[in-house]
């Protein structure tokens, strides 16, 4: 699966999501820990959805950048 992840830049670190699965979320020092930490964080989400025999929610969001004139 590939999900969309939005990272967001906090004070002082980063913060991701996965719109898609709720609750699925992961921070770091900076851009490269937080994309490693989110991709375990998915992992580990998913994994434990289907030992919990829940269903994985499909991949739907869509991510794209909208230029507006300043």
């Amino acid at each position: 699966m590939r999900y969309a992840v939005v990272i967001e830049q906090a004070e002082g670190n980063y913060s991701a999501y996965v719109p898609d699965l709720p609750g699925c979320v992961a921070t770091g020092a900076n851009l490269q820990d937080v994309e490693q930490a989110i991709r375990e964080a998915i992992e580990f989400h998913v994994d434990g959805l289907l030992e919990d025999g829940l269903p994985v929610p499909p991949a739907l969001s869509v991510v794209e950048y909208v230029e507006v004139a300043a």
